[in-house]
């Protein structure tokens, strides 16, 4: 046997190259044998003729089955994502707030390394984010793996300093949130893929992914200026009162812009997935609560729209008072008889109550719809939640929903609410998309433009001489009402008497037309502790002084210049009718 039939094993594909082979050699000498040249030439030139064209379709067929059949992008059931550019967003004065930036991809192609164990320290100590088990998984792979993504120029950089055969990058896009936390649950975030997940990212997904000519900005309502504010002062709060969770918002009345929206715990963007689903939870859209006394501003409204009662309608809070199933009775009580404005600016339970009596569940229904308070808030965020509202509208309800039980609502549907109250009558939807300047926002009208004025009055006279005292700023004639709320408990299926929600609703300016600019802005702590002064952490404790220094902060941003004070129902007779008085 000779040595090719002993290193091949008398294979037949060697013995088949083989005879070939010596046919081709015969034929050479029987060509030279017959004194051909040309043929023994011809010969030759066929069969390096015949190998370049083996070669070309062996590299065919490879580059084929690359094509075809590659795994390079496969490792651990895990591919990586092409991704869909997205538009920049920016808020409403061209703030960069998210962004596409070039990333790479890092992939191990095990079979071109040379020595595993410096491999495998080398990546361990560069990237102390994967995972060792995923990290080995790729190391004894057959073949080229996607390890991980998002990596840094600089990163890339340095990995590829350590000169590892086997380790090669792709380029591919990554969404950047450039404020980390700042905004985060309006803004939201994608995947790796660049679909939106949550907030603005989720609620534009398609306009961002296809921006139209030249990859225009994508501007929201938000102002980054009023959205830290906002959320200093509200982080503060927390940091003193230990809440469960906490909510700040700030809109325009006149279009429904939401210039910052804040809910605490917040997240980074960047990091989505490391955050917990709590600091994930936009409490603001997502949450509803049972929101106590700042109801008590819808109730007024309605009264006074209906012309059941006027600022100067007095109301008989000397003793509880007993409607459908309940006995009200007064968290501060004066054991008087108060006009309207003063069951407003005492926060009267006994006051609004009986005042909810006089208007009725129809009526109260009817409004109530109409403002907003039943359905999810109007906005683009899909995580707008639904309401908990009374499934049938009678005395026990009204006992209830007129002083902010019996109604759980998320603070954009409040915010939405309170819009209308306070812009002349039209409820408007949010947004968080930017409303060009000269735009006119319309929507159905729900109290009239009178009643709309008589509300920013008893907002200024809450805030001159009732529960909202702490959130005064000179020359800004803000406006508000506090909110204080028993928590129910469904396992003791009773009000809790050490959990609340404490809130306060604000608004500024409260004087000039109902045309005039004029913002609403709204604090909300989720079970607030007290605090070293002991004091019991209501809303007008926890929220109202933040409320005001939010207020005090942003003006200069929005434009509003301090002005004289503003006193409330300077032209009010000094009594009026008395609505539902008596026992």
């Amino acid at each position: 046997m000779s040595l090719g039939e002993q290193t091949f094993g008398g294979s037949p594909v060697y013995r088949w190259l083989l005879r070939r082979m010596w046919g081709l050699e015969h034929a050479f000498e029987r060509s030279r044998a017959s004194g051909r040249a040309e043929d023994d030439t011809r010969i030759r030139i066929l069969f390096v003729l015949a190998l370049f064209i083996l070669g070309f379709a062996t590299l065919g067929v490879g580059a084929t089955r690359a094509a075809l059949f590659s795994d390079v992008l496969k490792g651990d059931g895990i591919e990586a994502a092409a991704g869909v550019p997205r538009a920049d967003l920016v808020d409403r004065n061209g703030r960069l707030l998210a962004v596409d930036l070039p990333h790479f991809g890092l992939y191990i192609d095990p079979r071109e390394i040379w020595d595993l164990n410096e491999t495998r320290r080398d990546l361990s100590v560069a990237l102390p984010q994967v995972a060792p088990e995923r990290l080995e998984r790729a190391l004894r792979a057959n073949r080229r793996t996607y390890l991980i993504g998002g990596l840094t120029p600089d990163q890339r950089d340095r990995i590829d300093d350590l000169g590892l055969p086997g380790v090669s990058f792709e380029p591919e896009e990554k969404r950047v949130y450039p404020l980390d936390d700042t905004a985060a649950h309006l803004i939201g975030f994608t995947d790796s893929g660049g679909e939106g997940l949550a907030g603005a990212e989720l609620a534009f997904n398609e306009q961002v992914r296809n921006p139209g000519v030249g990859n225009a900005a994508f501007p929201l309502s938000i102002d980054v200026r009023i959205q830290a504010a906002l959320e200093d002062e509200l982080g503060k709060a927390a940091d003193q009162f230990h809440p469960k969770g906490a909510v700040g918002l700030v809109t325009n009345v006149h279009t429904g812009e939401i210039l910052a929206l804040a809910s605490w715990p917040t997240f980074n963007p960047n990091r989505a997935g490391e955050a917990s689903p709590d600091a994930r939870l936009d409490r603001a859209a997502s949450s509803v609560f049972e929101m106590g006394s700042v109801f008590k501003a819808f109730t007024m409204a309605i009264g006074l729209d209906t012309g059941v009662a006027t600022p100067q309608s007095t109301f008989d809070a000397r003793q509880p008072f007993h409607l459908g199933y309940r006995t009200i009775t007064d968290y501060e009580a004066t054991h008087k008889i108060l006009t309207m404005v003063e069951v407003f600016q005492h926060s009267s339970n006994i006051g609004t109550a009986k005042l909810g009596e006089a208007i009725g569940p129809a009526r109260m229904s009817r409004y109530f719809d109409a403002l907003g308070l039943t359905r999810p808030a109007r906005v683009e965020l899909l995580e707008s939640a639904r309401p908990l509202t009374p499934k049938v509208w009678n005395d026990d309800a009204i006992a209830s929903i007129s002083f902010g039980h019996g109604i759980d609502v998320s603070p954009l549907a409040l915010a939405r609410g309170y819009d209308a109250l306070l812009n002349g009558g039209y409820l408007v939807p949010l947004t968080i998309r930017k409303v060009e300047p000269g735009t006119k926002v319309t929507g159905p009208r729900v109290v009239s433009n009178r009643t709309s004025l008589e509300v920013l009055q008893l907002m200024r006279a809450n805030v001159t001489g009732g529960t909202g005292r702490s959130a005064d700023i000179p020359g800004l004639n803000v406006g508000g009402k506090t909110g204080t709320g028993d928590k129910f408990e469904p396992s003791l299926r009773r009000y809790s008497h050490s959990k609340q929600v404490s809130s306060f609703a604000a608004t500024f300016p409260t004087d000039g037309p109902t045309s005039a600019p004029r913002y609403f802005v709204f604090m909300l702590m989720d079970e607030p502790q007290r605090d070293k002064t002991g004091l019991d952490p209501t809303g007008g404790i926890v929220a109202a002084p933040a409320v005001g220094r939010v207020i005090e902060r942003i003006a200069p941003f929005l434009g509003i210049e301090p002005r004289p004070a503003f006193t409330p129902f300077q032209t009010a007779q000094a009594a009026g009718p008395e609505v539902g008085g008596g026992q």
